[in-house]
Order: C-alpha cells, then sequence, then structure tokens
C-alpha cells in the first residue's frame, strides 16, 4: 500500500504542474496572487432589438437598460410592459407561458412567484467582447445545412 502512495502522489503533482503551464483562465498571465485592475463595465445595450440566443434554452437578455427598475415582493417594474394585459400598449414580448406555472406544471392567472424577479434568469444585454468562443449553432441552421447537403447527392 505504502508502494503505492508515491506514485500516485508523484502523478497528481506533475499533472497539476502541467495544467497550471496549459489550462488558458481569463486571468491572462496573472498569478493567482496578483491583484489586477478590474475591466471595464460594458455599456449596456439599449436598443429594444431583440437579441439572438447563445444556447438552446436561454433565457433571453434585456436588450435594453434597468438602472433603477424597482423588482421586489411588492413592486415588479418589469410587468409595467410585459404583462399580459400591457403588451398591446407597450408593443413589448409578453413574458412566456412557462412564468405562468407553478412548479407542479399547473397554470395560475398570474405570474408564478418562483418566476417574478425577472433579473434572476434575465440580464441585461451589454456590448462585451465574449469571454469564451460560442460554437453554438442554432437548429435552423443545422436544418439548411442538412437541407443543402440532401441538394447535393
Amino acid at each position: 500500500m505504502k508502494k503505492l502512495i508515491l506514485p500516485i502522489a508523484l502523478v497528481m503533482v506533475a499533472t497539476a504542474a502541467f495544467a497550471e503551464n496549459q489550462v488558458a483562465t481569463l486571468r491572462g498571465n496573472a498569478g493567482l496572487a496578483d491583484n489586477q485592475p478590474a475591466p471595464a463595465i460594458a455599456k449596456t445595450v439599449n436598443t429594444d432589438i431583440r437579441q439572438v440566443r447563445n444556447y438552446p434554452e436561454q433565457p433571453p437578455v434585456i436588450p435594453h437598460k434597468i438602472d433603477g427598475y424597482q423588482i421586489d415582493l411588492n413592486v415588479n417594474q418589469c410587468m409595467t410592459c410585459h404583462s399580459r394585459t400591457a403588451v398591446e400598449v407597450s408593443q413589448a414580448p409578453m413574458i412566456s407561458i412557462t412564468h405562468f406555472m407553478n412548479r407542479d406544471g399547473q397554470f395560475l392567472a398570474t405570474a408564478s412567484p418562483r418566476r417574478y424577479f425577472c433579473t434572476q434568469c434575465h440580464v441585461p444585454a451589454t456590448q462585451a467582447r465574449p469571454l469564451v468562443e460560442n460554437t453554438f449553432v442554432d437548429v435552423d441552421e443545422v436544418l439548411d445545412y442538412l437541407q443543402r447537403s440532401e441538394g447535393n447527392q
């Protein structure tokens, strides 16, 4: 048993040393103990134009500023434009039907309390560059590719 511990420990140390030199991080060349200046905060998109989703089931990002919006137990300012009764006037998209379902899958007359705090899932869109490359391909692109491939045969 003792003969196995030393080789296992050596493999673990060697793996950690190798990984330290090979793994790309968002810290760049900064060491863990180094304090780097914080990056500048990216500008919030304020166009009201719907953004393309980056992966399946991604909650839509908010395409406008929400600075100062009140979202608490008493008031949800998002519902001023996105509630079922407000969308005709505001022309904003209505909240998803899933927001009216409780945890048992039953539909409610109003938004479910578990879906009431919008910024729990939805975030304002920013002009920040992506931190990692996104290779997500939308299903429509896959279907188009398949259709083109079948046409070439």
